[in-house]
Parts: structure tokens; C-alpha cells; sequence
């Protein structure tokens, strides 16, 4: 993905018209000049204190980070939250109309307005308390065996309560007209396996802060101290021995390693006995003739792990994961444990966000096409669709010329690599043609009934895929998300309408130089490039995970690959905390190639050709400028742990110090010399796309 969201999910940003204080990024069609009214609103956004070939990030950022420190109720602070802010207000406008409208039922504005009226209401949250839970507690509560786990496990599945391990429809990675029912490991409370293991002392102090925040959990539930101390103890054992038999986040970036197809009985049979799969999942109304299954390895311990713990065990495991769940839509005293761990511990935030922002975050999660709906057809005009459309063609074009005179891969890898290319599907903006939202279900009973109608309707929309021709229309974003991504198994980027927006510049004051930057460099490039890293390379043109490479280039592009990685594992945010260069390999390919697809793209515009500076910066300053003002943001030390430990993307400051090093225009522009900490030899560099 080019960007992660930040607080706000589902950014309700538009792109394209000034909204608020904020527009579109890309001012001007590809290749015309800058409109005469651009001027260097970059300049607060530089910290001139500092030389940029010694931190490019902080010379590009620091003047703006040091005027935006992170807010209280936050754990990070950027141009993301600036662009949700924007929004925020609004969706709060129309939301609180829609509360008050009186709508038919089965309505969109019913469905909004209901749903923002019962989540705002803590009152009612209060009165209710552990109300809405009642029936799902009870399920656990009486529990007699090893099989009534598994009920009650399969019973969770539906309401969004992960546990034991992950299922579902999706498309299969060899056939990609088909969609197959897949498994993978799960089922861990913490973020990702090495929150187990891994000895940094702040990871050491969350292990601990999170047996207790099990325990509180269980206090609230009626237990005594020192038996909610036990229980703890005991659930975070099992989740260790999960955790133990989970494969590393590395690992799981391998599509040959982790697609292993088998019938449902052959996985009974062979990993999990406890489990009869063609039974349970016919009892979803699904009868595969295979399951693709990610981590054989896991289900059989996860099976051994369930015969060997004790039942009481097991329904304290179940209780804790549905709780935690959902505390955040009970009453205040389930929120506010919930926010003491995953806020305060995980993410280093000192205090709540308001509870009308984080309703607008759970009502977008339920909902986001309906809202993506309303938005778009008042913001985000068709013209606003052909811009960005133009511009990724802009892109493709300057890729296709970049593959067909690369000097390391041969003719028959060549003219696949470029088939791919040109079959690459855009999606730019807004969906032609809308998720149907008809048999969706929001009422006033209670917020947590609410989101689990909302988690019912998603699962059930995604079992309802299994067996018909894969929707290649249907988007995994709502228009309205600060984020973007590629889709291997479509051969397709999603770009939808909020990523453009550059917040508090009208459009006439983005120049050519910015948005290719911003726009072409770090969204657009960013996402063809994903179709041709480390992962996404092994897909052919129709979208199967095919061997396409002859040998000879396959390993000229894991040497190459191998550089990268040791890169960014050089890389230390934290003192004993490095990037993963493995595990980011593919966004950090994406960010490279990126920038070169954007650079060459923005060399063929009027502003380029003419050379004037804005500013006192000269066209192609402004450019690796626009690129770093996509990253422009800081989080916590908390924050950071967490991120180095559990996400494929490497923290947002090491995204603009990576790939700039091995760009030999950025050593030009901006005059970096041998000696410095961003000067990286020329032999050293990384030459991939």
C-alpha cells in the first residue's frame, strides 16, 4: 500500500475541489506548466537548520513537525491527520442531520443517523453495560468440551471476535477467477508473534502490560483480583504457544510457501482431527472441493494446543477476545480499559480521542460505501477522475520505456513484464458501480449491536462470493481512504479520491513538481511498482502466481532485492530495534521505484523543461520536496515499537531516507557530498526498476 490510513480509518477526505481549507494535489494535467498562481508553500514545511544531505527527512519535514507537535489523544501526528481533520467536521454535520431526519426505514441517511445517534449516546452505553454481550457470554459460560469450543469459536467468527485462527473467501492465488475458501494463523492478542519473544525491554514492559490489561478484563467481568491474575496467566501461556508455532511476518510474504491446497478432509485428517472442517464449513453453507491453507505447520499445533489445554482455559481465551472486542462500544468502563492498553501502553496516546471522532471511525467501518456514496457525488466531479486517470497512464508510459532498456533482464522475462504492465487495471477515485447496502441492518438498541449487524453483513458478503465469478469492480477501499493499493490477484491499483489531496492548498497552488512527487511518485508509482516486487512479481499478467521469470533474471532481481534488504535492516529507529529489510522489502521496492517512475514522468512536464525555481527551489528540488511531504509525520516511542515489530512498511521517516539514497538526481539537487549520512557510494546504491 502507497500510505497507511491514520486515526481517521477511512479518511473522509475528497480530492479535486477545495474542501474546508484543503484540495486536490495535482493542480494541472500531466505535463502542462504550473499555474501562475503556484508559490512555495513548502516553506514552512522546511527546517533550513538542516543540511538535506545529512537528514533529508527532518530538512524536507522539520519546520512543520516542530509547529504540529503529536496531540495528547494521538500516537502519531502527520499530513494524514491534517487530512482527516478536514473531514471530520463534516461527516460529523451530515451524521448528526441524518440522526434527526426522521428517514424511511432501509434507508442511507436511516442507517447513518441511527447509527451515530446510539454510538454518541453514552448514557445508554452506560445503562446497558455488559448488556449487549449477554448471549455470547452465556454461549462461553456453558461450555462442557473441546467441541463447545469450537462452537463457540465458529459462533465469534461472525461477529468480528478473532480467534484460533483466520477464515474466509478470497481470491485463489492460482486461479484468480476463482474465489476459495482460505486459511491461515491466528488468533494472537498482540499485534504480531514476536510481541512474544523479542527481549527489548519496552517489548518486555508490554507483555507485561497486557497480561494485566487480560486480567482487568477479567475483574470486569466479576472476578476476583487474584483470579483474574491466574486466568491472565494462563491465557497468555496459551497464546505464547500459538505465537511459537505462528510463522514470522517475513515469512508470511512468501505466496509459494504460504499457499498450500488441500481438500477440508485431507486437512482433518492430516492436521487438525479436532477439527471437522468439510462439516463446519457446511454448516457456513459452504462445500469446497479444496481450502487453500497458508500454514499447514500452525493448524497442527494449533490442534495439539487444543487438546492439551484445559477447557476453563479455552473459555477464558474466547471471553477475553470477545470482550476486548467490543469494549469499545460498552459502557465506560469496558472503554476505558480498552484504551488503557491498546491507546496508552501500545500506541503511547495520553488521553481518549473525542468520542464523536472515534464513532465517525467505527460508522465508516460499517458502512464506508455508503458514506463513499454520498461524498463523492459531491466532491469528487468526473473531471477531477480523468485527471488522476491521465496521470497513471503518464506513469505507465515512463515504466514501459524503463523496462524495455533495462540491461539486466532478457528478452523473454522482458516481454512478459511488459504484458503485465499494459494489462494493469486502474481504479481511480470511486467505484463504477456501487456495493449494494440493501439487506444491512442499523438500529437505536445498542452501539455493540450495531457493529456486530455491521460485522454479520460483512461476513456474510464475503461468504456469499464463494462459488460465483470473482466482482473484479468491487474495491477493498472506500473512496474516502487516505491510503492506496495494489491487487495482485487483479493486476490492478486502487487509487481512491482522497489520497490526491494535499491539506490547506487549493489546487492552482500545487505545481507540476509537487504532485508528481506526491501524486505520481509515492501513490501512483508506488502502486504499479508493487506489481513488480518481491512478491508481486511472482504474478503473471492475469493475476496467477505463476513462475513467468526465466531463472537467469529471477536471481539478477534477488541480488538486487538482497541490497535493499540489507539496507534497511541497517536501519535503527530504536536502540536494539532495526527495520525488518525482509519483511518491508516490497513496500520499500514500491517507494524506490516510485520515486524513478515519478521523476522520469515529471522530467517530460512544461515546469521541468523550463527550469524556474519557486521559492529559491529549482524544479527537481521541489520534486523529491513533494515525495517527502507524503511521509511528513512523527508518532510515539510507543508507536514506533509497535510498527517495527508488526508492520511491512518501515516508519515514514526511513521511507524518504531509503529510497533517496539510491537516487543519483537526489545527490544533484540538493548537493549531497561523500561523507555525509545521506551520501551512499555509487557501487552501493540499489538498481532494480
Amino acid at each position: 500500500m502507497g500510505r497507511l490510513a491514520s486515526s481517521l480509518r477511512s479518511a473522509l477526505v475528497v480530492a479535486g475541489l477545495v474542501v474546508s481549507t484543503g484540495a486536490g494535489a495535482a493542480a494541472n494535467a500531466p505535463g502542462d506548466a504550473p499555474d501562475a498562481a503556484a508559490v512555495d508553500f513548502l516553506a514552512a514545511h522546511l527546517d533550513r537548520s538542516v543540511d538535506p544531505g545529512v537528514d533529508f527527512f527532518q530538512y524536507a519535514n522539520g519546520g512543520w513537525l516542530k509547529s504540529h507537535p503529536i496531540p495528547r489523544s494521538e500516537s502519531s501526528w502527520g499530513i494524514g491527520n491534517e487530512v482527516d481533520d478536514e473531514l471530520y467536521a463534516r461527516l460529523r454535520t451530515i451524521s448528526e442531520a441524518a440522526a434527526k431526519s426522521g428517514a424511511a426505514p432501509g434507508s442511507d441517511s436511516q442507517k447513518i443517523g441511527d447509527f451515530w445517534a446510539t454510538a454518541v449516546d453514552e448514557a445508554k452505553a452506560d445503562a446497558l453495560d455488559l448488556r449487549p454481550l449477554r448471549a455470547e457470554l452465556a454461549r462461553i459460560d456453558g461450555i462442557r468440551d473441546r467441541a463447545g469450543v469450537l462452537d463457540a469459536a465458529f459462533a465469534l467468527r461472525p461477529l468480528g471476535v478473532g480467534t484460533f485462527f483466520q477464515v474466509g473467501v478470497w481470491q485463489d492465488s492460482k486461479d484468480s477467477g476463482t474465489m476459495a475458501v482460505q486459511l491461515h494463523q491466528g488468533g494472537l492478542g498482540l499485534p504480531e508473534r514476536d510481541f512474544y519473544f523479542n527481549p527489548e525491554a519496552g517489548v518486555a514492559k508490554l507483555r507485561t502490560a497486557y497480561v494485566a490489561h487480560i486480567a482487568r478484563s477479567f475483574e470486569l467481568l466479576g472476578r476476583s483480583p487474584a483470579a483474574a491474575k491466574a486466568g491472565a496467566a494462563k491465557v497468555m501461556a496459551f497464546e505464547t504457544a500459538l505465537a511459537q508455532a505462528s510463522r514470522k511476518l517475513a515469512d508470511l510474504r512468501d505466496p509459494e510457501k504460504n499457499y498450500n491446497r488441500m481438500s477440508p478432509a485431507a486437512l482433518t485428517a492430516k492436521y487438525t482431527p479436532s477439527i471437522d472442517w468439510t462439516a463446519r464449513l457446511a454448516a457456513w453453507k459452504l462445500a469446497p472441493s479444496y481450502v487453500v491453507v497458508g500454514q499447514p505447520e500452525f493448524f497442527a499445533a494449533q490442534d495439539r494446543l487444543l487438546r492439551e489445554t484445559p477447557v476453563a482455559v479455552l473459555q477464558d481465551y474466547l471471553r477475553y477476545h470477545l470482550v476486548d472486542t467490543y469494549s469499545p462500544y460498552l459502557s465506560a468502563r469496558f472503554d476505558a480499559e480498552h484504551f488503557d492498553f491498546h491507546g496508552r501502553a501500545m500506541s503511547g496516546q495520553q488521553e481518549q480521542r473525542p468520542r464523536w471522532k472515534r464513532v465517525l471511525d467505527e460508522e465508516n467501518d460499517a458502512m464506508g460505501m455508503v458514506l463513499g456514496r454520498i461524498f463523492v457525488a459531491e466532491y469528487f466531479p468526473k473531471a477531477s477522475k480523468d485527471r488522476y486517470a491521465s496521470m497513471v497512464e503518464a506513469i505507465r508510459d515512463t515504466f514501459r520505456a524503463r523496462i524495455e532498456r533495462l540491461d539486466w533482464m532478457g528478452a523473454d522475462t522482458k516481454a512478459k513484464a511488459l504484458a503485465k504492465l499494459a494489462s494493469v487495471t486502474p481504479k481511480v477515485g470511486y467505484p463504477d458501480r456501487w456495493k449494494d447496502f440493501s439487506t444491512l441492518s442499523i438500529g437505536r438498541d445498542s452501539y455493540a449491536a450495531n457493529v456486530m449487524s455491521a460485522q454479520r453483513w460483512q461476513f456474510q458478503d464475503t461468504l456469499s462470493k464463494f462459488g460465483k465469478p470473482v466482482d473484479r469492480t468491487e474495491w477493498d477501499m472506500t473512496p474516502q481512504t487516505y491510503n492506496a493499493y495494489y491487487n495482485p490477484s487483479n493486476n490492478e491499483i486502487v487509487l481512491p479520491a482522497a489520497i490526491f489531496m494535499v491539506p490547506g492548498v487549493p489546487d492552482a497552488q500545487v505545481d507540476d513538481a509537487v504532485a508528481y512527487g506526491y501524486v505520481a511518485a509515492s501513490t501512483i508509482g508506488h502502486e504499479i511498482t508493487h506489481g513488480f516486487d518481491d512478491e508481486g512479481r511472482q504474478f503473471d499478467a492475469r493475476g496467477n502466481l505463476s513462475g513467468w521469470w526465466t531463472a537467469q533474471d529471477a536471481d539478477r532481481f534477488n541480488a538486487a532485492a538482497k541490497r535493499m534488504v540489507e539496507q534497511f535492516d541497517a536501519y535503527e529507529p530504536l536502540p536494539g530495534l532495526h527495520i525488518n529489510g525482509k519483511a518491508s522489502l516490497g513496500e520499500n521496492i514500491a517507494d524506490y521505484g516510485g520515486v524513478l517512475l515519478g521523476l522520469e514522468a515529471f522530467k517530460k512536464t512544461a515546469q521541468y523543461r523550463a527550469g524556474r525555481s519557486i521559492g529559491g527551489l529549482t524544479p527537481t528540488q521541489r520534486y523529491f520536496l513533494g515525495y517527502a511531504l507524503g511521509w511528513m509525520s512523527q508518532q510515539r516511542e510507543e508507536r514506533l515499537r509497535q510498527r517495527l515489530l508488526s508492520d511491512v512498511h518501515a516508519p515514514a521517516k526511513w521511507r524518504v531516507l531509503g529510497p533517496m539514497s539510491n537516487i543519483p538526481e537526489f545527490y544533484e539537487a540538493f548537493g549531497v557530498k561523500p561523507g555525509q549520512p545521506m551520501w551512499r557510494a555509487p557501487a552501493d546504491r540499489v538498481r532494480i526498476w
